[in-house]
């Protein structure tokens, strides 16, 4: 891969967990899901955890596979108005 970014061993994958959590539910997801992500079991994947406002484009571009984890709410990802 080439970019801006720190060589890699071949054998990690990255795997980008951007999320937004404002309740503890959520947070109490996200939480699962890194810990699932992060067994011991699975090896060659290093995790990657940034709120989705702190992810920026070298983070997506330096990952083999991003995870986005956001609430609804009243049927529309949480998101900042632009």
């Amino acid at each position: 891969m080439s970019g801006a970014g720190p060589a890699r061993s071949l054998s990690v994958s990255r795997l980008l967990i951007v999320h937004h959590t404002p309740s503890p539910a959520t947070q109490a997801m996200l939480e699962a899901v890194v810990s699932g992500a992060s067994d011991p079991e699975i090896t060659g994947v290093q995790v990657v955890r940034r709120p989705a406002l702190a992810a920026n484009a070298v983070d997506v571009l330096e990952s083999d596979a991003v995870l986005l984890g956001t609430p609804a709410n009243i049927g529309y990802m949480s998101g900042v108005n632009v």
